[in-house]
């Protein structure tokens, strides 16, 4: 039997009496078990909340998207790289749909509002993918209707323009000309303009999505004058990214293609895309670990004083120990062993507190959220990396905390 633990647990479970020690020992455990509760609950709050944002921006975003490296656009006409890695990417055994997209900021008018928009023209199938559909508001995702041109306007330009499908009203996009001189006379005439009446309004979450208009592709063509091959990004969007073979397959290939296209292009994917959110959360649920964390370590003193106090209380227990031919690295580790079971149990009983109470919050939605938000309850989703990593700070924490009063214990005189 190792004699420092079985020493430690002694100590830590001994009902020979209840002194003031052991309800600072107690008090100790519980103080630590809430504050790994509390770490184990928020971070899994944090955890929903990030799912949540996430699924609102996975559910239209593209998975990769090819932009130029330099300049605005991407002529295909003259770069055959992108058709063949496209081709690649097709040929990876699931279906993959890529799209040609143009991009320009506009200025529009609806009745007598005015705003400052972005165009995008799409391929008259672009809506046709299913991820879209949950974004849909009002009127119907299509960019034609049979020959007649129709827009899809994001909801929060739609209600800054007061504009609804139904009308009748045609919404008027106008760009200055990138071929024509502007006339100081009559600056007017250098602008090129396209009417078009709204088919739909669509959420998006992305505050780069904000003020879009979906036009046909041709329009959009004709008020930016580029060529029928050029345009301003390349959006792919892949079947089965959920599956790992699928992922898998497709990171492979979107590697041969970021090779292929060299430095001239760049690919991106989700996270790519929207890193200053990805990045915004993560820094926000680390900033919150810290403070709980720091909560945990001020907790944790007590740790230090009820082992002083233990320590001072069984001087006589440490020279029998010494006289029985325990050395002094043995009767310190014993104390030190009794501090980190005190936080250990706390932090236990504390990590398996906060996961029921979040088992319950995800099972019977217990606590629910004020306000009209997407989900009416708040959200949690547990980490096994949280759990781990929460209870890996404490057992460090518990460790510096019981030894730092454990060295107090003197070193044996040679008689």
């Amino acid at each position: 039997m190792h004699l420092p633990s079985f020493i430690a647990r002694r100590y830590l479970f001994s009902k020979a009496h209840r002194n003031v020690i052991n309800i600072i020992s107690a008090v100790s455990a519980a103080a630590i078990g809430i504050g790994c509760m509390a770490l184990i609950v928020i971070l899994s709050v944090y955890n929903g909340f990030d799912k949540i944002v996430e699924s609102a921006y996975n559910s239209y975003i593209p998975d990769y998207v090819i932009e130029p490296a330099k300049g605005k656009t991407i002529d295909v006409s003259k770069d055959n790289r992108i058709v063949t890695g496209l081709s690649g990417l097709s040929a990876a055994g699931e279906h993959v749909q890529s799209f040609y997209v143009l991009e320009e900021t506009v200025y529009v008018q609806y009745d007598a509002v005015q705003s400052i928009a972005k165009i995008k023209g799409v391929d008259t199938s672009y809506f046709s993918l299913k991820r879209f559909e949950d974004n849909l508001v009002d009127g119907e995702l299509a960019v034609s209707f049979g020959d007649v041109p129709r827009a899809v306007v994001e909801e929060s330009l739609a209600a800054s323009l007061m504009l609804r499908p139904q009308f009748s009203t045609p919404l008027e996009i106008y760009l200055p000309s990138r071929t024509e001189d502007i006339s100081l006379m009559m600056p007017q005439s250098s602008l090129l303009s396209e009417e078009i009446r709204p088919a739909g309004i669509i959420s998006m979450s992305s505050a780069d999505d904000r003020g879009t208009i979906f036009i046909p592709q041709d329009i959009a063509r004709s008020l930016m004058e580029y060529g029928e091959k050029e345009c301003s990004r390349i959006e792919i969007f892949i079947d089965g990214e959920k599956s790992s073979s699928a992922r898998s397959v497709k990171k492979s290939v979107i590697n041969e293609l970021r090779k292929s296209l060299g430095d001239d292009y760049t690919v991106k994917d989700r996270y790519q895309q929207n890193e200053t959110i990805y990045k915004m959360m993560r820094a926000e649920k680390f900033a919150i670990y810290m403070i709980l964390l720091f909560v945990v370590i001020i907790i944790s003193v007590n740790i230090l004083a009820s082992l002083s106090m233990l320590i001072i209380e069984k001087k006589e227990d440490i020279e029998t120990y010494k006289a029985l031919g325990m050395t002094n690295g043995s009767v310190r580790k014993s104390f030190v062993l009794h501090g980190w079971l005190i936080c250990m149990v706390g932090a236990v009983a504390g990590v398996a507190l906060g996961l029921l109470l979040c088992w319950l919050q995800h099972r019977f939605h217990i606590v629910g959220l004020p306000g009209n938000f997407v989900v009416s309850y708040y959200p949690v989703v547990v980490k096994f990396s949280d759990v781990v990593l929460t209870l890996l700070s404490v057992a460090v924490i518990g460790l510096i905390m019981a030894y730092i009063p454990a060295r107090s214990i003197r070193t044996n005189k040679k008689q």
